[in-house]
């Protein structure tokens, strides 16, 4: 089954050409199920390249799955045009008296910042709440899981001294995980934060338990199933050209930054960048979304009870 979509959303074209099956309202409307109800709270910067990037994951399943755009509700991005976000988006103020079988939080490119110095932080932690008795199961992304993971547990955001920046190898700490199945013992995963989540706090909260891992990068991806989440500190969504446009950026501004380890070939910039990441993205999207079906209520009044 496709993702059914908005036909005037860039990603219903971009979808479709990618040979992603897709589906506008009028004729997800004649077949005869549920279709999943996923949300995407998108905090990025670049919210119509973001929107492109989960949609293509949580689109490639056998399942129906409704996409539903949110934003934060007073924060205005400067990056998207105001009438792509009118067009597509609710505020969080909107939604909340709604229910959703499942939730992506994106990152935000303010990780720099105490979680308490952010502007929306209050209406976010809100958010984070309201997943609590609204949500069956959250995705925390990047900034995103960090924010999660501290508000749940108080598991610390630290500074590193350089960005991780670039592909590592990560290995695959719990092969029996559902959210797991079909994955390598390791895998490539892009990496592109100046912060870090330390394994042995997270080893410290026993309600936690972390699925993949990086001898580099440390911590990937984290089960709280206490909270219905999971959090992911790395990128399984990005495109090929994603650390590539992100380091042309830094250049381009004079911002010191090290060539993407792992990225290029022969980590020469000059050559195509090679995605070695994209087979292990869809398992791990195509899993969390197996799994919600499998446990989530039919009736969506009864979600979070």
């Amino acid at each position: 089954m496709p993702i059914k979509l908005p036909a005037a959303l860039p990603a219903y074209d971009v979808l479709s050409n990618e040979g992603v099956m897709v589906l506008d309202e009028d004729a997800a409307a004649r077949q005869d199920i549920r279709p999943l109800r996923i949300a995407l709270l998108n905090l990025m910067p670049k919210k119509i390249q973001t929107e492109n990037q989960f949609a293509r994951l949580i689109g490639a399943t056998p399942l129906q799955i409704e996409l539903s755009l949110i934003r934060m509700s007073e924060h205005r991005t400067k990056n998207t045009a105001a009438e792509h976000m009118a067009e597509f988006y609710q505020p969080f103020s909107a939604v909340k008296d709604q229910k959703f079988d499942g939730l992506i939080i994106t990152g935000a490119p303010i990780e720099h910042l105490p979680f308490e110095d952010v502007t929306y932080w209050d209406e976010l932690t809100q958010v984070f709440d309201w997943t609590q008795t609204n949500v069956h199961s959250t995705f925390g992304v990047c900034w995103g899981g960090m924010a999660m993971i501290n508000y749940f547990h108080g598991v610390k955001k630290h500074i590193l001294d350089h960005k991780a920046f670039g592909c590592f190898r990560h290995r695959n700490m719990e092969p029996a995980s559902p959210y797991l199945r079909g994955f390598s013992d390791d895998c490539v995963i892009p990496v592109s934060r100046w912060t870090e989540m330390r394994q042995d706090e997270i080893d410290a909260d026993h309600g936690l338990k972390t699925l993949i891992t990086s001898d580099e990068a440390g911590p990937c991806l984290v089960e709280d199933p206490g909270h219905r989440a999971l959090y992911i500190f790395n990128h399984f969504e990005y495109d090929s050209g994603t650390l590539k446009q992100e380091y042309d950026r830094d250049i381009s501004e004079g911002t010191p930054i090290n060539v993407p380890m792992n990225y290029y070939p022969d980590d020469d910039p000059t050559e195509q960048p090679q995605n070695r990441w994209r087979s292990h993205a869809h398992l791990l999207y195509g899993n969390w979304i197996n799994e919600i079906y499998q446990t989530t209520q039919f009736e969506m009044d009864k979600i979070g009870t």
